[in-house]
């Protein structure tokens, strides 16, 4: 069994190693540019800061390790790309030669969804957010938020927005790839449901707007998703809809 699996070990940690290598790379070049793109992430959060209030540091090498991350998080978005061709390059043995063709849509389209529910994220989600909550207590407290735990929690949540988004994308080829199909996921769609408001309660703000401002996209992701697939892979779905007749 194990000779059986040791050339997709071989291929993966050919493939892991690529995406690897193009994340420190675009992380290097980002650590240049650290300033400039903290000064974008940290944008919404200065919006709603009372006049009184600050970003400030706790500890002496928080600034240094708050650079890190951001410029480790700008590497991953600019590697996105390599990362997304990559991870077909590990899968396209197992297709069809017809079916290796959408390489090239299947990197663009992933990556340009991530973009978008970032952007959703950046632009929507976040300043409503924070308004909510550096606000919430301002009468009694005095916010001085810390940079490092920010640019922590800013990055883990447009990441899961990102991720979030690629749901229309991976249907896609997993309906092309005959794995699922449009009357399973409306099966499935009440699971889903309850899925992804567990999901948007464990990585958005604990306020419910910050929840219901992700959860509800997803829905409207998760519609899309089965209108994809009835596209997608419309034999399948109109066999399991003769299925259903006959029963």
């Amino acid at each position: 069994m194990f000779e059986e699996l040791k050339p997709h070990l071989v291929e993966l940690r050919k493939r892991l190693g690529i995406s690897v290598a193009s994340v420190i790379i675009a992380f290097v070049v980002c650590f240049s540019f650290w300033n400039p793109i903290l000064a974008w992430i940290t944008e919404p959060l200065k919006a709603v800061l009372p006049e009184n209030s600050s970003i400030i540091f706790t500890s002496v090498q928080e600034p240094f390790f708050t650079a890190m991350k951001v410029a480790f998080f700008a590497g991953l978005i600019v590697a996105l790309p390599i990362i997304f061709w990559q991870f077909w390059l590990f899968v396209a043995p197992g297709l069809y030669e017809n079916e290796k063709k959408y390489v090239i849509p299947f990197v663009i389209s992933a990556t340009l969804m991530f973009l978008c529910g970032a952007s959703f994220c950046y632009f929507v989600v976040i300043p409503l957010g924070f308004n909510f909550l550096v606000n919430f207590g301002g009468q009694l407290f005095t916010a001085l938020p810390s940079i490092g735990e920010y640019v922590g929690f800013f990055t883990k949540l447009l990441i899961a927005f990102g991720i979030a988004f690629e749901m229309p994308v991976i249907t896609f080829f997993l309906a092309k790839l005959g794995m699922v199909n449009a009357t399973q996921l409306k099966g499935f769609f009440r699971y889903g449901v309850v899925i992804i408001f567990l999901f948007s309660a464990i990585v958005t703000p604990p306020d419910v707007l910050s929840q219901f401002l992700m959860a509800v996209p997803m829905m409207l992701l998760y519609g899309l998703s089965i209108y994809i697939a009835s596209v997608a892979n419309p034999e399948n779905t109109q066999e399991d809809k003769d299925e259903e007749a006959d029963a």
